[in-house]
């Protein structure tokens, strides 16, 4: 007999995990676990964490859906991938202007490791400052048009820093409902009061600071100016003019939006037509756009200056790396004089949009700004659809929870000015193929638990 476990066949632990899964319901974050007995601190295996692993992996299993995440590439990712010596067209990657691997971000990566190495080596507070990155913060001010920039050599943790460093226990962080958990992570770690309001629902927003406001010294406003679960962008104007009339600061996380929005892809503020000091605190990253990693704060010269010197995420962490530095220096230089590729990015996203739409695909609240979401509802159908794209030679990645609510499953797509209408209009219909042959076989948790209860009740 093959050593594999038949399909068939399943294990009374197998059956309890996938019960579990079909039963499974979305716990709110502030909502408590269940009590439960008390671990080791070495029985990692026991951790309720990884045995809800083991329960979507077992629910997986019974219907041979495979694991989409972690799939290596064979080399760059851009508009096109190869993933297991295959070539496919690729939504599943950052680069939205097609700048990874460029020659001249190339030349300047080699020029940058010949001068200050592969390396920092140390804190910029003590002995990691380097010229390469004051001409990256200089730049990243001027694009936003603002007095000074700070770089980090994390996204995540430019928000966590920077958010727990300009707050404290007599403040209130006020996030959207659905920004990044870097938001939500540095809020809690600032010990500030929290509080959030429903999705680009400003009206929401405005209640909720009439309410709270004079019962806080600092509040802090955050949202993000493309978001990168759905695709939307709030209203900048209005959050500008909300938070001047209450006193508060507003933060824009612009990790999607620079490249994407303006004209010339300078991100919400020229896709709004906004003075840039009217914004508080501008995040954003450069593991998009500008083809490298980490993250940035732009805005003033005094909160520039107090995050170097107070925020944890900087003073106690390595400098960013030179050769990060200078990749993401000439991508920003490379946006800025051809301004043709955000052109191509823009059109492309709403190629794909409207085809979507007219195709009978629910995109939720995207509004064709390079990030797309196609909305499944049910986490395991989700999952099978990538596998059945990936097999007709297309690469996109199901988002499902705890990163959005367990109802909001999704195929997400990033949009890049290197992809082809070709490209946009076969994905489309593969999407819209393969989704109706699983709806039509009712493949999903729904099916799962039929399954499974009806197994259980055939066995003596």
């Amino acid at each position: 007999m093959s050593g594999k476990r038949r399909r068939d066949v399943l294990s009374r632990s197998l059956k309890d995990t996938v019960m579990s899964f079909a039963r499974k319901t979305d716990r709110r974050p502030d909502e408590k676990a269940p009590e439960g007995p008390t671990w080791t601190a070495a029985d990692f295996a026991s951790l309720p964490v990884y045995q809800g692993l083991k329960t979507q992996r077992g629910a997986s299993e019974l219907f041979g859906v495979e694991n989409p995440f972690f799939k290596a590439h064979d080399g760059r990712a851009g508009a096109l991938t190869r993933i297991g010596g295959r070539q496919l067209v690729n939504f599943a990657s950052y680069d939205y202007l097609g700048l990874n691997g460029h020659p001249d971000i190339a030349k300047a990566v080699a020029h940058a490791i010949a001068i200050f190495g592969t390396s920092a080596s140390a804190s910029r507070v003590v002995a990691g400052e380097r010229s390469i990155h004051r001409d990256l913060e200089a730049r990243i001010a001027a694009l936003y048009g603002v007095e000074d920039a700070v770089v980090f050599v994390s996204g995540h943790a430019t928000n966590v820093a920077t958010i727990s460093a300009l707050l404290g226990a007599n403040d209130l962080v006020i996030t959207d409902a659905l920004a990044h958990n870097s938001m939500f992570v540095g809020a809690q770690l600032s010990g500030a009061a929290r509080r959030s309001f429903a999705h680009n629902d400003l009206d929401n927003l405005e209640r909720v600071l009439t309410e709270t406001r004079a019962r806080h010294n600092h509040v802090l406003i955050a949202v993000e100016g493309l978001y990168s679960m759905d695709g939307d962008v709030p209203d900048l104007p209005r959050l500008i003019e909300l938070k001047n009339r209450f006193g508060a600061w507003l933060m824009v996380d612009e990790a999607h939006a620079l490249g994407t929005l303006g004209r010339r892809g300078r991100g919400s503020a020229e896709h709004f037509g906004v003075d840039g000091n009217a914004v508080d605190i501008w995040m954003g990253t450069l593991s998009k756009t500008c083809a490298s990693c980490g993250g940035f704060i732009a805005g003033s010269k005094a909160l520039v200056e107090i995050l170097k010197c107070t925020a944890a995420g900087f003073v106690y962490s390595v400098g960013m790396s030179p050769p990060n530095a200078a990749a993401a220096l000439a991508a920003i230089e490379i946006m800025q004089r051809e301004p043709e590729r955000v052109a191509r990015l823009q059109s492309n996203s709403r190629l794909f949009l409207d085809l979507a739409r007219g195709s009978g695909l629910d995109t939720g609240f995207a509004e064709g700004h390079a990030v797309i979401g196609v909305m499944i509802g049910d986490s395991l159908r989700a999952v099978k659809l990538t596998q059945s794209l990936f097999e007709r030679g297309i690469n996109t990645l199901p988002i499902i929870h705890p990163a959005v609510p367990v109802q909001a499953a999704r195929l997400r797509f990033f949009l890049s000015s290197e992809h082809t209408e070709t490209q946009i209009r076969m994905a489309i219909a593969a999407t819209k193929e393969e989704l109706l042959r699983l709806e039509g076989e009712n493949f999903g948790l729904s099916k799962l638990a039929t399954s499974v209860i009806g197994r259980n009740r055939a066995e003596p």
